[in-house]
Order: structure tokens, then C-alpha cells, then sequence
């Protein structure tokens, strides 16, 4: 799948570019889904002995395992496959904290897999400058309630209905790296059943 291009009407939206082969002493790749398809295509353009010296952290989603095959091939010093974020948190904070100087860091997938990863990576004392970032798949968001603070996955459509309150809230065009999340308010709040027709978003 292509790189992912989002319209330019948010500002606060992180820039995301193309993966390029860095030299350093160690390579950590997170990935979801169609983040994948980055990392295989990095591996077309990497030096021989690139993958030896990486860990991929890959959490498949919805792509329904298809790349793991092609992933086990690249010949990595580590790869985990697993069910979901929480359950590779822990793994992505350890190898975080274990490295040494001159590891290189590639986040690839949705935007909510690499807003969470990049906030692990720069609470360690990471720069969002090292960081390499590129978009593949599902243009859904990572939303929070203001009013609950609960998180909801995979948002769509605005408005749309928080899944820990209910509330049904409009999405504000605003990206919040330390919540790795955009914000949700209530919509109908002055006029409580008064709720817009869904429209689609990106």
C-alpha cells in the first residue's frame, strides 16, 4: 500500500515522510497493520547486514498476518508479533530504556499506533527530531473526551459517540502530541438530542 497523503488543513498534524536506511548501532521498528509495507520497502533500499541489527516490533490489526511472512524473511536480529499496543508496551519501553546511544527509531502504520509510540520514545528523552515517521493505511484518529478523558480508537466520522461516556462529540481539527490524540467536545451540550449528521473525515 502507498504512503498515506492527508489534506494539508491541520496544522497541528505531524509531518510524515519516507523511510530512509540510517546508520546506527541498533534499528527499532514499531508497526501496525499496513505499517508493514514501510518497513519491506525500506528493506529494498537498506545495506546488506541492515536487518541484523534490528528489532521489529509489528501488531498486526486488521491486515490479518499477511505480512509476516515477508517480515520473518528480512532476517531480523528480533521480531514480536502481537495482538495489540498494550500488550507490546512493555517491549517497546525496555528496549527503549536498554539502548544505547545511536539506536534509530522507524514508526510506521496509523496515526494512533505512531503518536503512542512516538510519545513512549520521547518520554524516554527521545527527539521528535530522530524520529522517522511514515503513514500507511486507515486515516481514522485517536480521539480523547474532554469531558471524560477516555480515548476512543478509530474514529471516522464526525461527530461521533465516545465510547467510555457516550457522549456524542464533534472533532476538533487539533493534534496533541503529549496526548498523541485529537480532542473531542460535546456537540449537543446547549441543546442536548441536537446532533448533526455523521460526515466522513481525514
Amino acid at each position: 500500500m502507498a504512503k498515506t497523503e492527508f489534506e494539508k488543513s491541520i496544522l497541528s498534524r505531524p509531518v510524515y515522510g519516507e523511510f530512509e536506511p540510517m546508520t546506527g548501532k541498533a534499528h527499532l521498528f514499531i508497526a501496525d497493520s499496513e505499517g508493514a509495507g514501510a518497513i519491506l520497502d525500506l528493506a529494498k533500499s537498506a545495506p546488506k547486514g541492515f536487518f541484523d541489527i534490528a528489532h521489529i516490533i509489528y501488531i498486526p490489526k486488521d491486515s490479518d498476518w499477511k505480512y509476516v511472512p515477508s517480515l520473518e524473511a528480512l532476517g531480523a536480529k528480533q521480531l514480536y508479533v502481537g495482538p495489540s499496543f498494550e500488550a507490546a508496551i512493555t517491549r517497546i519501553q525496555r528496549v527503549l530504556l536498554d539502548a544505547s546511544n545511536g539506536l534509530q527509531i522507524y514508526l510506521s502504520g496509523t496515526e494512533g499506533l505512531m503518536g503512542r509510540a512516538m510519545l513512549e520514545a520521547t518520554n524516554i528523552g527521545y527527539p521528535y527530531s530522530a524520529i522517522q515517521t511514515e503513514h500507511r493505511g486507515s486515516k481514522a484518529r485517536r480521539m480523547q473526551c474532554v469531558h471524560c478523558k477516555g480515548v476512543t480508537e478509530g474514529v471516522t466520522t464526525d461527530p461521533f459517540e465516545c465510547s467510555h461516556c457516550g457522549l456524542n462529540l464533534f472533532v476538533r481539527d487539533h493534534y496533541s502530541r503529549r496526548l498523541a490524540a485529537f480532542q473531542g467536545v460535546c456537540v449537543d451540550a446547549e441543546d442536548p438530542g441536537n446532533v448533526p449528521d455523521k460526515v466522513e473525515i481525514t
